[in-house]
């Protein structure tokens, strides 16, 4: 028996043409009235709820979080509760 490990072989494979097929299903699968916009916005409005609100210890945490890269910052978290 030969002790030695077989050498590595290079494998790849190419998922181009099944990536944009699959993106191709995904986009038939939202349909005509999906609107990207729309959704951005109102993800970014619920985002703003999300932190609005929030007691003074937890606008510390909040801020602490953002100041460390946790949270992105931008998202001011002062929407009117």
């Amino acid at each position: 028996m030969c002790s030695e490990s077989p050498a590595p072989v290079d494998f790849s494979v190419d998922l181009t043409a099944h990536e944009m097929q699959r993106r191709a299903h995904v986009l038939d699968a939202l349909g005509p009235e999906w609107d990207p916009v729309a959704v951005l916005r109102d993800e970014e409005a619920a985002q703003e709820l999300l932190y609005s609100g929030l007691s003074e210890e937890q606008r510390r945490v909040y801020d602490e979080l953002v100041r460390a890269g946790v949270l992105p910052a931008g998202r001011g978290g002062r929407a009117a509760s």
